[in-house]
């Protein structure tokens, strides 16, 4: 794999007959994001609630230490206000002209919808759709926000179950059957701030057959070599290039 320029990118990406976008962590990066995986906040976060971020964002802490879980959840994952920078903006565009065809993501915020995609699988859920285990009444973030402690149901008087993937839960058969099914057909795979060496890429690309697989990162690593085309820049200057 050589270093590639934009203009090489842009004509395969134009001339594609099923563009299908992988969005990596590196995108909401850009945007402000703070992963709990970072080690100087997983620090933070375990000296202040005494439990590491792992243990915390798990089903088995939600399930039985509700009320220190949504302390964590409401302050540490729902207060992050971000808003989808121009490298999302400019795949929305894409996809408005028909060139992409699909967004496969991972991360939680629904960025993408915020951009104006709409054709989005979300292999991690979304933070703005929850609902209640019971009745399955959908509730926002604002509403769970608004709580004073754990957020219940209006009707059903139980706690309400994040729309979101914990660490350690598997990923909803019927949305990994669709993600094979967009990437097998996919000429072309765009993969954006993404490690093609780590089980979301891995994985997903296992199921595509062409030699188009394009990375745009904001970082180097080694497994940038799975690449058939790569640039390395800023995200938020590099994607709008492509339009």
């Amino acid at each position: 794999m050589a270093e590639s320029t934009i203009s090489t990118v842009k004509k395969l990406i134009h001339e594609s007959k099923y563009l299908v976008v992988i969005s990596g962590s590196g995108m909401q990066r850009e945007c402000g994001h703070k992963s709990l995986r970072d080690p100087e906040r997983a620090y933070d976060i375990e000296a202040e609630y005494k439990y590491s971020p792992e243990e915390m964002f798990s089903s088995a802490f939600y399930n039985t230490r509700i009320e220190p879980f949504y302390q964590f959840y409401k302050k540490e994952v729902l207060s992050q206000d971000m808003q989808p920078g121009a490298a999302y903006k400019a795949i929305a565009q894409l996809e408005k002209q028909g060139i992409v065809k699909t967004i496969i993501s991972r991360e939680i915020y629904g960025m993408s919808q915020k951009a104006g995609c709409e054709n989005v699988l979300e292999l991690h859920g979304n933070i703005e759709v929850n609902h209640c285990p019971r009745c399955g009444k959908e509730y926002s973030k604002e509403y769970l926000l608004s709580a004073k402690k754990v957020p219940l149901c209006e009707d059903c008087m139980l706690p309400i179950r994040p729309g979101i993937r914990f660490y350690g839960e598997m990923i909803d058969n019927g949305i990994m059957t669709k993600v094979a099914n967009e990437i097998s057909k996919a000429d072309v795979v765009l993969v954006l701030g993404a490690r093609l060496d780590q089980d979301f890429c891995d994985h997903n690309l296992a199921y595509y057959t062409g030699d188009k697989v394009i990375l745009l990162t904001n970082r180097e690593d080694a497994g940038d070599a799975k690449a058939d085309y790569a640039i390395h820049g800023s995200l938020n200057e590099i994607v709008p290039q492509l339009l």
